[in-house]
């Protein structure tokens, strides 16, 4: 822990952002940072502290922020909910912790940890044990920006491509019956998406839906470890707002359009919008949850949506009483 929060692997992060020096002397100073980093860390390490840090500062943190929100302060809370008090953890208004919300929380961390765990012992097994070269390149040379722009562009269609085939044909279809049922009875056991919610679910549906197209683009175009490193913090911003279940987005676009169609899968019962950005369900005719017709006004389609989330939890509520009474 010492490391991942010594001055080297921070200044990474806060150089680029907090400096007042003119662009030439925040690229010397980021570059010495970073040649500091690379020469006294093993590359393993680097990639592991700034896989780590990335998720910490820009998904656990803040999402462990907004689900004490929601818990401490649904009255609050509920205002920017998307589906109202549905969208709260347990779909009430109360001041309370319960064991389902610590279990999607802390399962919710297990599987983030989990997935990390994963790419550490690849890259063990691939470079020391086979004597590979690692996944990912981790190198004093940085990247140009043409580079960056490309590998981004390359690695976000294909985790949409990926998240898409994987979500739909693993975890929702007869090909795959146990996935589908873990799946069903973890994930959608959810009423409605609230923070923390992004990485729960059995684990390994997890690890084929949420790590591989993630982790997977990154080592067939073998990304620069600062390229990475970016595109894993776009991610965990997208995760972050998309599953909060929050109406106010730093960009409502972009990050609303994902939070409503990652809403609405879940409140479809995963009969559509099987990808984060959506752009193979709309080419596939896949897409859930949008008006029908251009008659439609985006208020009528709020509150029949509204509607389908209260109908939906209700029968969660309904099925889950049965099957405790059972």
């Amino acid at each position: 822990m010492d490391a991942l929060f010594s001055i080297p692997i921070m200044s990474v992060f806060l150089i680029p952002v907090l400096s007042s020096y003119s662009t030439s002397l925040n690229l010397l100073f980021f570059y010495m940072t970073w040649s500091t980093l690379v020469l006294s860390h093993s590359r393993l390490r680097v990639e592991m502290l700034g896989t780590i840090a990335v998720r910490l500062i820009f998904y656990a943190l803040p999402s462990i922020v907004f689900f004490l929100f929601d818990i401490l302060t649904p009255s609050a809370a509920v205002l920017i909910k998307a589906h109202g008090a549905t969208g709260l953890p347990g779909g009430r208004r109360r001041r309370k912790i319960h064991a389902k919300e610590l279990k999607i929380a802390g399962w919710g961390l297990f599987n983030l940890f989990l997935g990390i765990a994963v790419q550490g012992v690849l890259e063990t097994v691939l470079v020391q044990t086979l004597g590979k070269r690692s996944a990912l390149k981790v190198s004093l040379k940085l990247p140009m920006p043409f580079e960056i722009c490309r590998d981004l562009s390359l690695a976000m269609l294909g985790r949409e491509l990926l998240s898409y085939f994987l979500h739909r044909y693993a975890l929702h279809s007869s090909l795959s019956p146990t996935l589908a049922r873990w799946h069903q009875t973890w994930y959608h056991s959810v009423a409605a998406p609230f923070p923390m919610t992004a990485h729960y679910d059995h684990p390994v549906p997890y690890l084929i839906t949420k790590f591989i197209p993630t982790y997977a683009p990154a080592i067939i175009f073998r990304f620069h470890m600062l390229t990475y490193i970016l595109y894993l913090l776009f991610i965990s911003v997208e995760e972050t707002f998309a599953y909060s279940g929050y109406t106010v987005m730093p960009t409502t676009l972009f990050l609303g359009g994902m939070a409503r169609r990652t809403d609405m899968h879940l409140l479809m019962g995963g009969s559509g919008n099987y990808g984060p950005w959506g752009v193979v369900d709309w080419v596939l005719g896949t897409t859930v949850g949008e008006p029908q017709s251009d008659d439609e006004t985006s208020d009528e389609a709020d509150e029949r949506d509204a509607r389908r989330a209260y109908e939906a939890a209700k029968r969660k509520a309904i099925g889950s009483g049965k099957s405790k009474r059972r």
